[in-house]
């Protein structure tokens, strides 16, 4: 068990010189106490020559006693065991071998430890009791003492093992709870990424898409060669949707970004309403791309969590993105089931629906994945009469909760949001665009593919 010993410039010494030191410290210890003591006992010199060669063994051999701690304790036993019957000096050797104990249970050999306390006890008791009377060197009083020296080493040695063993625990949670904030945070941030990704996906998608069909269908009116107040006209109507629908996109974008502003830029002070309070709006620019767009409401409207608010709004908005780019459709039906448990949304087109055997697109994944978000379901399929048919339940209640979210007072009433609509069951009257809406052929069909 490496000791606390620090270096002269401050640093902490590596485990290799610590048990140098350590080492010389204790041959330093014993050498000027056997010094000290030969002033006072005479001995022949073989014997000194033989007691300091078993000192400098004994002492020596914990340099090694972190790499072999159990022979290093036997060696240095028995170095005691040899030269206190030896020498008449009688150093404290005894250090050496305390000391490699100590470090034999601290290195977690706690049986060995045990196991080498016991034999020295035993053979110093069996030792003295073989002595004749009188000529004793350790009376009961004191081998009582060594044994409860050598319980305190072997006890003081698990004990340290134990505080290592929890220091080194509670290290290694703190580590592992630093790696798991920094998975969350990498998640969380993967989370926000892929969020901001679907959102710049939908807007961005549907707005050009309706850019497109707006220009494209302008074009087309414009090639059949009007009288130029007819072309003024609708040159300026389809201008003029580019504009609302541009601007409408920006309106979003900045909304969806806002979260990537820096620390020292200002919050946008206007709001930006999103979520079905807007399905009025949808449906108008998409009747400017020349869709006949029918909005149905059944149930009672319920304001709903902003989160849950603005995912049916994008499956709304990517399923008219997706008839408008790719069905071929004149005609949608979009219907809005307020439940009591969920509110459901259906888009039907009579368009010419997806090539079968062909996966989905991305735009009807992430759609898929907006309501699996919030505990909900999305079907995407063609319908049973032709055309293509999106279904979505979306719960009224987050999951873990029991109530239906709240929203903000004042949220307008999603079920009425289009202006063409009368009441809830009923369906406003559709509008008859004044061209055709525009075919595959228009929209580049080469590169169709199933939404």
């Amino acid at each position: 068990m490496p000791l606390p010993l620090r270096s002269p410039g401050g640093g902490r010494l590596s485990p290799r010189a610590a048990d140098a030191v350590v080492a010389g410290v204790v041959l330093l210890v014993v050498a000027v106490w056997t010094l000290v003591s030969a002033r006072y006992a005479s001995e022949p010199a073989v014997r000194t020559v033989l007691g300091w060669v078993l000192i400098l063994i004994g002492c020596g051999a914990l340099y090694f006693r972190r790499l072999h701690p159990v022979a290093v304790s036997v060696v240095t036993l028995l170095a005691c065991v040899v030269y206190y019957p030896l020498s008449a000096q009688d150093g404290p050797l005894m250090i050496a071998f305390a000391l490699a104990l100590y470090t034999t249970a601290a290195e977690g050999r706690f049986a060995a430890a045990v196991a080498l306390a016991a034999v020295t006890l035993l053979a110093v008791g069996l030792g003295e009791i073989r002595q004749r009377p009188g000529h004793r060197q350790i009376d009961d009083t004191s081998l009582v003492m060594l044994a409860g020296w050598l319980i305190s080493l072997v006890a003081v040695g698990r004990a340290q093992r134990t505080r290592i063993a929890y220091l080194h625990e509670v290290e290694q949670r703190a580590l592992a709870a630093e790696r798991e904030q920094e998975a969350r945070a990498r998640q969380s941030a993967t989370e926000e990424r892929l969020r901001i990704a679907r959102e710049v996906h939908d807007v961005v998608g549907h707005s050009i898409s309706l850019i497109n069909v707006q220009s494209g269908a302008a074009l087309h009116r414009l090639g059949k060669g009007p009288a130029p107040e007819a072309g003024l006209a609708t040159a300026t109507e389809a201008l003029e949707a580019v504009k609302a629908t541009s601007k409408d996109a920006l309106r979003e974008l900045r909304a969806t970004l806002g979260v990537l502003r820096g620390a020292d830029e200002p919050t946008p002070t206007a709001p930006s309403a999103s979520g079905l309070a807007l399905l009025g709006d949808l449906a108008a620019r998409a009747r400017s791309a020349g869709l006949d767009v029918r909005t149905d409401v059944t149930g009672t409207p319920v304001p709903l969590p902003p989160p849950v608010d603005l995912a049916a709004y994008r499956i709304v908005q990517e399923s008219l993105t997706n008839v408008t780019r790719h069905a071929g459709a004149r005609t949608v039906r979009i219907t809005l089931d307020w439940g009591t448990d969920a509110v459901r949304l259906r888009i039907a087109d009579d368009g010419e629906g997806a090539p079968e055997g062909r996966p989905l697109g991305s735009g009807i994944r992430g759609m898929a994945e907006r309501a699996r978000a919030f505990g909900g379901e999305l079907t995407a399929r063609n319908g049973d009469d032709g055309g293509f048919l999106v279904s979505a339940r979306l719960p009224l209640t987050r999951p873990g909760t029991t109530e239906p979210g709240t929203s903000e007072p004042g949220t307008a009433d999603p079920g009425t949001a289009d202006p063409g609509t009368a009441a809830p069951g009923t369906t406003h009257s559709p509008f008859k665009p004044t061209t055709p809406a525009p075919t595959a052929s228009d929209s580049d069909a080469s590169e169709r593919d199933p939404r």
